[in-house]
């Protein structure tokens, strides 16, 4: 992967917002901080995914906070992975020398120590000398609650009223109003370390010299590289596909198996506008289909917990709203209550900053086919289905059943009209139809003539009420004409032949509205209100999507095109966004969980096609 190259400006210069892109992702699989080509970190929530913000200079540049590092000269920088590892290291290349920031959080097994969340920032001088300065301004409580700062020699101790940090350094600390800095300068050779550690509930302050950050780098490395050897993948784009994998696996939730959609909230789909959500929580379907790219690439222990963790919130006596919500919190939590934060201005002034998500108690039908045909995946790559789990699918394609022709949110979440939505029912087709393959392939009990009647009914409902004749394609919902790029999944389910000349039909139109450049809107706005203002960015999951579909239709060297140009839209370490903006720009939450399953799987399918 190529290395980001940017310029360090002077600080009276500098831009109040690092762009959404210019970041990398570190993490312990219990929370994460995004770190700026900049050496500065904007966005971390400790402890976990969903806690309120100690740095979110991402969402206000003068409220947020942030943890700032870097050479005190204006310097050009790179960032870069630590090869297989999800260790960040950014580069400094200065007139009288080079240095690096390397960022990581150590993964533990002993569970005191898991707590303590720490970050460690381990700066060296590889060439010439450096002078660096450091500044770190926590902001609790997405900056509702003050602190106090106290220090003594390479500590300083941060206490808020729900939370407190200790930072040690081995170079001197000194206090600034309630923040901690330091200025130093490094020769070539020398290395500083600064660890942020939690504190309280029995978690006292410990110092990190420099040999011990050197001893958590190289178990870090190891475990990194332990885990992603077990990739079975040998096809094209490895490095992009690690890459992915290794994001999915930082955006999952260790005590539980959740995985977040993304672990960042309100990151604009439109610089300006209101599209902006919290994704700090896990989403069936995201994750279903995170576990399905997963277990492609051969790791099963991670659907494995995640399954464990759907039968343990499962609702036994669902009604109309079914025996799953779209979404929970990590911890498994079924109330996400929405709320403004009024006082942050947003990124780059893209108001409002939303915690919470009310989508929470919507109907999305199509939640159900993705994880029952990640699971009937699992049952195939993994291991086979407990009888436990057997009973929970029962459970789940009993309601599909009876429950499918409802009309309700859609995938999109729209916050306008519910509709017949095409993918919706789509989707509640294949759960119904891999259940009928478990139970099938493993001789398990099921009312499957009655799944099988259900199946073939909204075969025909989709057929004859999904198709326009005057537009000549699938639709997004009944009683309109209205395109979707969502449609895409249909022989990517296996639902229709890839080349029915319905789909291919169907295709091309999508391929004549949605698509520019490889990129692909998920529908027109202005023509399928979704009860929010503003515009929509190119959807980077349907992008991949359309890559699949014109694989399977044949069309490969367009597939591949396709594919080339989507990897030039990734960010400098190969991450991505929710969306692309007009000029290349990425928006949205930011990394995307579905974005990175969705790249997984279309270089698998396109990587097979090309033999």
């Amino acid at each position: 992967m190529t290395a980001c190259e940017s310029v360090r400006p002077r600080k009276a210069d500098a831009p109040r917002y690092t762009p959404i892109a210019e970041h990398g992702l570190i993490g312990d699989m219990r929370t994460a901080a995004l770190v700026g080509t900049n050496g500065t970190i904007d966005w971390y929530c400790c402890t976990r995914f969903d806690a309120p913000s100690v740095f979110a200079a991402l969402l206000d540049a003068d409220r947020g906070g942030a943890f700032e590092l870097a050479p005190d000269v204006p310097a050009r920088t790179k960032q870069f992975y630590f090869p297989d590892t999800n260790i960040l290291i950014t580069r400094f290349f200065a007139d009288n020398g080079v240095g690096e920031v390397q960022d990581f959080m150590p993964i533990v097994d002993d569970s005191r120590e898991a707590d303590r969340h720490r970050l460690i920032r381990r700066v060296l001088c590889v060439r010439g000398s450096l002078p660096f300065s450091a500044r770190v301004a926590p902001r609790f409580d997405y900056g509702r609650h003050t602190h106090t700062v106290s220090t003594q020699p390479g500590q300083a101790l941060f206490r808020s009223p729900d939370l407190s940090l200790a930072l040690t350094s081995s170079v001197p600390l000194e206090t600034d109003g309630t923040d901690a800095r330091a200025s130093f300068t490094l020769a070539e050779g020398e290395a500083a370390v600064f660890a942020l550690d939690r504190i309280g509930d029995g978690i006292r302050p410990r110092s990190c010299a420099v040999l011990e950050a050197e001893e958590l780098f190289g178990a870090t490395v190891r475990y990194w590289r332990n885990w992603l050897s077990r990739s079975r993948y040998r096809g094209r784009w490895r490095e992009m596909v690690h890459r992915s994998a290794l994001t999915l696996k930082l955006l999952t939730y260790a005590p539980t198996g959740a995985i977040v959609a993304a672990p960042t909230t309100s990151l604009p789909e439109q610089i300006g506008g209101e599209r902006n959500w919290d994704y700090r929580y896990v989403w069936v379907r995201d994750a279903a289909f995170c576990l399905y790219a997963l277990l492609r690439l051969g790791f099963t222990d991670e659907a494995k917990s995640f399954v464990q963790f759907l039968s343990a919130h499962l609702c036994r006596s669902p009604g109309r709203e079914g025996p799953l919500q779209i979404m929970y919190g990590i911890d498994g939590r079924s109330e996400l209550p929405e709320e403004e934060l009024t006082h942050l201005e947003g990124h780059l002034g893209s108001a409002p900053v939303r915690i919470g998500n009310d989508a929470v108690n919507q109907l999305q039908l199509d939640i159900y086919g993705a994880l029952i045909d990640s699971l009937y995946l699992y049952d195939k790559l993994g291991e086979p289905l407990s009888s436990e789990h057997w009973d929970t699918v029962g459970e789940l394609v009993d309601w599909v059943c009876v429950n499918w022709d409802q009309p309700d949110e859609g995938i999109w979440e729209t916050r306008g009209k519910i509709q017949h939505f095409l993918y919706s029912q789509l989707m509640c087709w294949v759960a119904i139809e891999r259940a009928i393959r478990v139970a099938n392939h493993r001789g398990l009990p099921a009312d499957t003539v009655r799944w099988a009647q259900a199946r073939d009914a909204i075969y025909r409902r989709i057929m004859e009420r999904g198709w326009s004749a005057e537009r000549k394609a699938f639709v997004q919902h009944e009683g309109d004409d209205v395109l979707d790029a969502s449609v895409l999944m249909m022989p990517l389910a296996k639902f229709i032949s890839p080349t029915d000349p319905k789909w291919l039909s169907t295709l091309e139109a999508l391929g004549e509205e949605l698509v520019s450049d490889s990129l692909v809107h998920r529908y027109d706005p202005q023509l399928s209100p979704d009860g929010l203002r503003g515009e929509d960015g190119t959807f980077s999951i349907c992008s991949f999507w359309y890559v699949e579909a014109l694989s399977r239709a044949g069309r490969i060297d367009e597939a591949r095109l396709a594919f080339e140009k989507m990897l030039t839209y990734a960010n400098h370490l190969g991450l991505y966004a929710e969306e692309i903006g007009r000029t290349g720009e990425q928006i949205g939450n930011f990394p995307q969980a579905f974005t990175h399953l969705g790249l997984i799987s279309a270089a698998f399918n396109l990587d097979r096609a090309l033999g």
